[in-house]
């Protein structure tokens, strides 16, 4: 009953009701980040409205829209003070001299375009995962933040919880010996991905493995502590009404070993938009692991992606009782039980803006190599690459 209460609490005061930070008078206190949002996307609101309302160092202060009747909804319910919209609502949100950071959640084909102009504007960039469309654009993007002295991050979310970091300990303790296999997978139950989902639009970057995919390939990558020396196959799940995109993809890769002179290290992802249900009819519940197997033993994590709703880690050292833990904090860190991925990636993002150093972060180097292998595993299942933006940023 109280693992209930436990979930219940967490899910309330991280998606519903956030507490709001004390009102404490500090005359040394810079005033807050200011925060536009392009595009009033389903994403925004557990993914950065929400965690906002509980750091006391940013301001929710404008949304974009391409509709400036959805621009002014979203902004009177979230509690915004301005609101842009019609075909040069982006940009005048980019021009509005208040802003410090613009969080991108524009579909996977619109990130490079807006996140050059955001950039060029003089803002802070939060960008979806992933990145861009390919790899090219994504090294552009970080060489022009790099140019412009500015913070530029994917918002690979997991990995700023501490559930994924203390697997990551574990696995880098010794404990459990050199790894030897990692898989990992995200799929979702079908029905909740329809045909007019933009991640079904090959034009604006959609398919499986470039929305869901590319969770478990960071994962494995960051658990592996390396990149894959190579895709040994791809499989993908071709879409009936556009077969350029896939709706579940299965990759195999490897990693160079740490041991010079064994075997590398064995890597299997997937990725699905639509599980089947079960004889069908029975819905399935969505599969969101990752498993290393190790010389001395295993590690599983259940739920990696949003492990402040539930998750474990079950450890099963050879020869001994396998446990299980959670966490929720650091310990002697900041953070609270019920903080999402995403409350904790906010908090590293304005530690970086603040010139403060966070608690961990996604590099420009580990983008790039993650949209590298998206490219590599799409040419290995027949699909290729999603097309690059042909947007030119103008020259003084």
């Amino acid at each position: 009953m109280s693992s209930v209460f436990g979930v219940f609490k967490r899910v309330y005061a991280a998606f519903i009701s956030p507490p709001r930070p004390p009102n404490v008078e500090d005359n040394n206190a810079s005033p807050p980040l200011k925060i536009g949002i392009l595009g009033a996307a389903a994403i925004a609101p557990p993914a950065l409205v929400l965690p906002a309302i509980s750091h006391p160092e940013v301001e929710l202060y404008a949304v974009a829209a391409r509709d400036i009747s959805r621009a002014k909804n979203f902004a009177k319910k979230h509690g915004f003070k301005k609101w842009y919209g019609g075909k040069d609502g982006y940009q005048e949100l980019l021009d509005d001299p208040a802003i410090d950071i613009v969080y991108n959640p524009l579909p996977n084909g619109l990130h490079y375009e807006w996140t050059i102009k955001a950039l060029a504007a003089g803002k802070h960039v939060l960008l979806e995962k992933p990145s861009g469309n390919t790899a090219e654009e994504t090294r552009r993007m970080f060489s022009l933040a790099d140019q412009k002295g500015l913070v530029l991050l994917e918002a690979f979310h997991y990995r700023f919880h501490p559930a994924i970091q203390r697997v990551r300990a574990i696995i880098d303790s010794g404990e459990l010996g050199a790894i030897k296999e990692v898989n990992a997978t995200l799929a979702i139950p079908k029905g909740i991905v329809g045909n007019d989902n933009i991640r079904m639009n090959y034009d604006i970057g959609g398919g499986a493995m470039m929305d869901c995919g590319c969770y478990p390939l960071s994962c494995v990558r960051y658990l592996a502590s390396r990149n894959p020396i190579a895709v040994i196959s791809a499989t993908a799940i071709r879409y009936s009404r556009d077969p350029r995109i896939d709706t579940g993809t299965t990759a195999k890769l490897t990693f160079a070993s740490l041991k010079p002179g064994e075997e590398p290290v064995r890597s299997i992802i997937k990725c699905d938009f639509a599980i089947p249900p079960r004889w069908g009819f029975i819905p399935r519940w969505p599969e969101v692991s990752v498993r290393a197997v190790c010389e001395r033993g295993s590690i599983e994590l259940f739920n990696f992606v949003m492990p402040v709703i539930y998750h474990s880690i079950t450890v099963r050292p050879d020869g001994c009782a396998p446990r299980t833990e959670k966490t929720y904090t650091f310990e002697g860190g900041k953070g609270e039980e019920w903080w999402s991925t995403y409350r904790y990636q906010l908090e590293a993002f304005v530690d970086k803006v603040k010139g403060r150093a966070p608690q961990t972060w996604v590099s420009p180097e580990d983008s790039i190599a993650n949209m590298e292998c998206i490219e590599k595993i799409y040419e290995e299942s027949g699909l290729g690459s999603r097309p690059q933006s042909t947007y030119v940023l103008p020259t003084a």
